[in-house]
């Protein structure tokens, strides 16, 4: 019966975070140095919380269901695939900083862990995009590769081609976006995890006096 009580708890907080996810999805910032269709938002913060709160899984798990309720509530503007790429892209930023923090719950290796999670986020974007996304994109909406490197060029003169955009804008505007979510993450983290844990914590001081 705790048991089953502890798992609904759960699943209402990771319910909770996928609802805030989704409602910081909505609130998207220009960056003037990156071209349009690169913007950063939050998103991933709740993500990243229920992840180091309670594993890798339920952080891909708050990504995926932040990205279903996007597409249900908002629709989508771009085939599904930026949903598709939010999806993996993010997911593989809470999946490896959780598995690095989670070895040792300690400040220095959630540090660790947000970083290598940024560092895998970038290089699997770039080549994800390099290879899947902008040919996939652009041939969903029947335009040409060139286009979309045309909007990279209008921002960096120094782009020229798929790969200079991947890395000139992709990689970097990734690199940006997780140090930003990481900073704040690290800023929130310690005064939300009591809460999150209030539940289980309460179950397990009932458990021991009773068992004293």
């Amino acid at each position: 019966m705790k048991t089953s009580k502890l798992n609904l708890n759960k699943q209402i907080k990771l319910a909770l975070l996928a609802a805030m996810a989704f409602l910081l999805m909505l609130f998207e910032i220009q960056v003037p140095i990156f071209p349009s269709f690169l913007k950063i938002d939050l998103s991933d913060l709740p993500a990243l919380i229920g992840a180091f709160a309670f594993g890798p899984v339920e952080g891909i798990i708050i990504e995926f269901f932040k990205n279903l309720l996007f597409v249900v509530f908002k629709g989508t503007q771009t085939a599904l695939v930026g949903e598709i790429a939010n999806f993996f892209i993010g997911g593989l930023l809470v999946s490896t900083s959780a598995l690095i923090y989670n070895i040792n719950k300690t400040r220095k290796n959630a540090i660790i862990g947000l970083i290598s999670g940024t560092i895998v986020m970038s290089l699997v974007a770039g080549l994800l995009n390099y290879f899947v996304l902008v040919p996939v994109y652009a041939k969903a909406f029947g335009a040409p590769v060139s286009a979309i490197v045309g909007m990279g060029s209008k921002i960096n003169s120094n782009i020229k081609d798929l790969s200079s955009l991947v890395i000139l804008s992709i990689v970097p505007f990734n690199i940006l976006k997780g140090f930003v979510v990481s900073i704040v993450t690290l800023g929130i983290y310690k005064s939300v995890s009591p809460i999150i844990h209030k539940e289980a914590f309460m179950s397990k001081q009932s458990f021991a006096k009773k068992h004293m």
